[in-house]
């Protein structure tokens, strides 16, 4: 099946009975604009890449101060530049609250309100010059669920029952309806309909400044689809699909996960292929993996996704000193094999609190994570549900922990994600938590996560050896740029093997497996105890090149390791 006639399967699934002229009249404008180069973009550079995400204005002001620190970036270690919502915004969500979806923000840009496309495109393309000529790809957010109650659309759409941009949302006067979707925000919000003033209430799934979008209108989708190949057609790498559970809805149901919404995303992903093949897909889908890897398709839909379960696993076995949860989780029976053309995206922290929604994890294990890691009141996010907490105050400031923590995400599986200022074990920030609060009028405790770097502050903190910040930057950047020289870290197969700690004869206190990709095989140790651990040889008879040592010791004559508390070790299997 040709790319036109994949679309318009995909159109006939989702608009049954609608005729397809308005698809036909898209396709042809783009086949007067794309370019000839199209067929020779195939890419899974997402397979082997380490991202870090950031918001530019909190990372260093705007564009042209990214660009001052593009040089620290690549030197880290990373490959992959995750910019956090950088569209047209009055940010009361961060940003998630998009008010024009081909604009940046003026602020970021360091341009006055009401700037030029060509500006636009020439301060931002700079930047996705001088980012590429680093080897370091670029994608963004983009909201495709929900935008701001200022965006144009809507703006118009409030104003009358028979406004144009009315069908772009989704409206009643029965806020009964769509009664069994679950409520996202819970202690933040009571509904997911808002009133307008009048008789009439839209939908939305999120803060009540953000109304849905509504998909069974076709308009919706190839608005959508241009926004999209605008920003491809300028250079992006990639989008993060926010929120793409939610995008198709339908009464009688949770409102998640239905198969039109599969669609919907195969429809985007066909035509960014249709342009330039190679152009990140990244799904946002807090679910189980077994619903997850549905993102994922035969292939077809997007290209990585989160694995969502194994961050509060990953805290959870730190916590419980026992590798069982991981393991667990990456159980073939929990998470599937996913298509050769796709991959897991891990990470410890994001801008978001360290989720326990019931939507992957048991109560039980909600309760223990959130025992162990909620150590102030204020950190509590969704009654319970989630812990608004950087990963160096989340582990007490214990750079023993922190770099324990990041040998999990980096030798698990798949490509991990670096959060801004976590490098060097950035704290919570009270002060910006306060200003935010006063400018959304939301107690929205996310906010601690966030915050400005202060470069001039940090760059002396890096210069002494013996501060927190120093030590957590040198251990970070150092297993970074170990890791890359490796491909088997980022596409090698996962073998457990057991490990037990002679000690105290704790089988679980300790986990090993290999990593391994084509004829290179690594063998990763890592010490989840709070004590020192001794384990036997797990290759007597092979030799062992030491890639990233961390508390960890061989003794030659007992043929035995120790690794010290929260100690793990990398080794090439010679």
């Amino acid at each position: 099946m040709n790319p036109e006639q994949l679309l318009q399967k995909y159109w006939k699934e989702l608009y049954p009975g609608v005729s397809d002229h308005q698809l036909i009249e898209f396709l042809e404008q783009l086949n007067t604009e794309k370019p000839d180069t199209a067929s020779g973009n195939e890419s899974d550079w997402y397979k082997d890449a380490v991202v870090y995400s950031l918001y530019v204005d909190l990372f260093n002001h705007d564009f042209d101060g990214l660009n001052n620190k593009l040089d620290y970036l690549q030197e880290l270690g990373v490959d992959c530049l995750w910019l956090l919502p950088i569209l047209d915004s009055p940010m009361r969500d961060a940003g998630f609250d998009i008010r024009n979806y081909d604009r940046i923000r003026a602020d970021l840009l360091g341009l006055d309100e009401g700037f030029s496309k060509p500006e636009q495109e020439d301060i931002f393309g700079h930047f996705l010059k001088e980012a590429h000529k680093r080897d370091l790809k670029v994608i963004f957010d983009v909201a495709i669920n929900h935008c701001s109650d200022e965006h144009p659309w809507f703006v118009e759409a409030r104003k009358s029952e028979d406004n144009p941009y009315r069908d772009y949302y989704i409206w009643s006067k029965d806020t009964s309806k769509y009664g069994d979707a679950r409520l996202l925000f819970k202690g933040i919000e009571d509904s997911n309909w808002e009133s307008n003033g009048n008789d009439w209430y839209y939908y939305h799934r999120f803060f009540n400044f953000q109304p849905d979008l509504n998909y069974r209108n076709p308009e919706v989708l190839l608005e959508m689809s241009k926004n999209l190949l605008y920003w491809q057609k300028m250079g992006v790498d990639g989008f993060r699909a926010d929120a793409i559970p939610y995008l198709w809805k339908e009464d009688g149901t949770s409102c998640e996960n239905l198969p039109k919404t599969h669609t919907i995303v195969k429809f985007f992903r066909a035509i960014l292929d249709y342009v330039k093949p190679g152009t990140l897909l990244l799904a946002e889908a807090c679910q189980k993996p077994n619903e997850v890897v549905k993102y994922l398709g035969k292939g077809d839909e997007c290209h990585a996704a989160y694995h969502f379960p194994l961050m509060p696993m990953m805290f959870k076995a730190i916590a419980a000193q026992d590798c069982a949860p991981i393991k667990n989780t990456l159980n073939p029976d929990v998470t599937p094999k996913i298509p050769g053309n796709t991959q897991w995206f891990t990470f410890l922290r994001v801008h978001d609190e360290l989720s326990l929604e019931l939507v992957y994890v048991s109560e039980e294990d909600r309760k223990f994570i959130h025992d162990n890691y909620c150590l102030k009141p204020e950190w509590d996010f969704r009654v319970g549900e989630g812990i608004s907490a950087r990963l160096s105050e989340l582990m007490q400031r214990d750079e023993r922990k922190i770099a324990l923590a990041y040998s999990l995400m980096l030798t698990l599986v798949g490509s991990p994600v670096v959060y801004y200022g976590d490098e060097f074990g950035k704290l919570n920030d009270e002060k910006y938590y306060t200003e935010q609060i006063k400018l959304t009028g939301k107690d929205d405790t996310r906010f601690l996560v966030r915050g400005r770097i202060d470069w001039n502050k940090l760059e002396a903190n890096l210069k002494d050896e013996d501060n927190f910040h120093a030590k957590v930057y040198h251990t970070i950047k150092e297993m970074l740029n170990a890791r890359k020289q490796y491909r088997a870290f980022c596409r090698g197969l996962t073998e457990f093997i057991e490990t037990p700690d002679l000690l105290s004869d704790n089988i679980n206190s300790v986990l090993s497996y290999f990593r391994t990709q084509e004829n290179v095989q690594i063998l990763v140790i890592n010490n989840l105890s709070e004590k020192a651990v001794k384990i036997d040889h797990p290759l007597p008879d092979h030799d062992l090149a030491l890639l990233y040592p961390k508390g960890f010791t061989m003794d030659e004559g007992s043929n035995t390791m120790q690794l010290e508390a929260y100690g793990f070790a990398w080794f090439l299997v010679l």
